[in-house]
């Protein structure tokens, strides 16, 4: 059980495919528009229940509880070494040394 206050993210289906607007590409059009958003959970829940939220910016939304105190797990990808040696040459270049 997650307790109401607890920080959280929800997931809704804004448009179905058939309701997106008959303008945008193809493959945009295929795919449901969906949203993700983060906020303090009204009342006490479980993963998967429908729940309402409180925003930051004090709005109300309602979504499928996904998460419990969401986190970022995105990164800049690998470590690439030609990176090291552009940065050697744009030093240089720029400051006429690697310092």
């Amino acid at each position: 059980m997650i307790k109401k206050g607890e920080w959280v993210r929800i997931h809704k289906i804004i448009l179905q495919p058939s309701e997106r607007a008959p303008q945008i590409p193809d493959e945009t059009k295929a795919c449901p528009l969906e949203m993700w958003t983060k906020g303090y959970l009204d009342a006490d829940a479980n993963i998967g229940d429908e729940v309402t939220i409180s925003t930051v910016a004090g709005r109300k939304e309602t979504g499928k509880l996904t998460e419990v105190n969401p986190y970022y797990e995105h990164d800049f990808g690998k470590f690439v070494p030609e990176l090291l040696q552009i940065d050697r040459q744009v030093r240089e270049i720029l400051f006429g040394g690697g310092e």
